[in-house]
């Protein structure tokens, strides 16, 4: 059971908008997680959910359109400016500009790459391999691979045409039009990622954390985003979570 400690409640600013509801899905868990009796006991967050940033898919998939990074930049200084004491960034490609946006701001940020990589390993000290269900531009940017790597972990993803369908879904989901055909496609590429030897999924795109109830495996299954709901709230409120 976790417990909270004395001190001042601090305030989580959240860089959202990629996608909506992806950042309201958080929003949501951040509340569901929050030990409160009455609205006085919820955090303050204050969202930026801004589903104008530059479209990190153009930027690192297709490699054209506008650099994402000075958006990103000038809403982590916004929030700062409005008071937030900490910031996190509910999107895995987003982090791609991750060193850049915490260089800009004077509090700490969140690392949800690291936060989830480090949870994995915590969860299975003899992780081997980890399988990756996400954005194909984590696969071409490598955004894992360091973080899984300093844990003695290797990256799995699905292949070629199921990552491709997997990438079809994320789409779907934001344009909320997905279909049974494409949830019986995710569904196929867990089975893909456990056949090559994966020893547990990681949802690292926040839109297939959206629908991750749809997702049936035997394998442990780690949620970025409700990863870094505990997070928020733990930070927030200054708890300290029994071993």
């Amino acid at each position: 059971m976790a417990t909270a400690s004395a001190g001042k409640e601090k305030v989580v600013g959240v860089i959202g908008g990629m996608g909506p509801e992806a950042t309201v899905d958080l929003m949501q868990r951040i509340i569901d997680l929050t030990p409160a009796a009455d609205d006085v006991d919820h955090i303050h967050v204050l969202v930026d959910n801004n589903p104008k940033i530059p479209s990190r898919i153009t930027a690192l998939i297709e490699g054209g359109g506008e650099d994402p990074a000075p958006c990103l930049i000038g809403m982590a200084q916004g929030l700062v400016e409005q008071g937030a004491d900490f910031l996190v960034i509910p999107c895995n490609t987003a982090h791609h500009y991750y060193p850049q946006i915490a260089a800009s701001v004077d509090v700490p940020v969140f690392n949800l790459i690291e936060l989830t990589a480090g949870h994995a390993k915590a969860m299975n000290p003899n992780l081997t391999k980890v399988g990756l269900l996400a954005s194909s531009a984590l696969q071409i940017i490598h955004l894992y691979e360091p973080w899984c790597a300093k844990y003695g972990a290797e990256v799995l993803y699905p292949e070629s045409q199921k990552q491709q369908q997997v990438m079809a879904l994320i789409r779907a989901v934001k344009a909320k039009r997905q279909t049974p055909e494409q949830l019986q496609n995710y569904q196929q590429a867990a089975e893909d990622l456990e056949a090559q030897g994966a020893e547990c999924l990681v949802l690292a795109c926040t839109e297939l954390s959206v629908i991750g109830d749809q997702l049936k495996t035997s394998l442990p299954v780690y949620d970025a985003s409700e990863l870094l709901a505990h997070a928020i709230v733990h930070e927030a409120l200054g708890l300290d979570a029994e071993d």
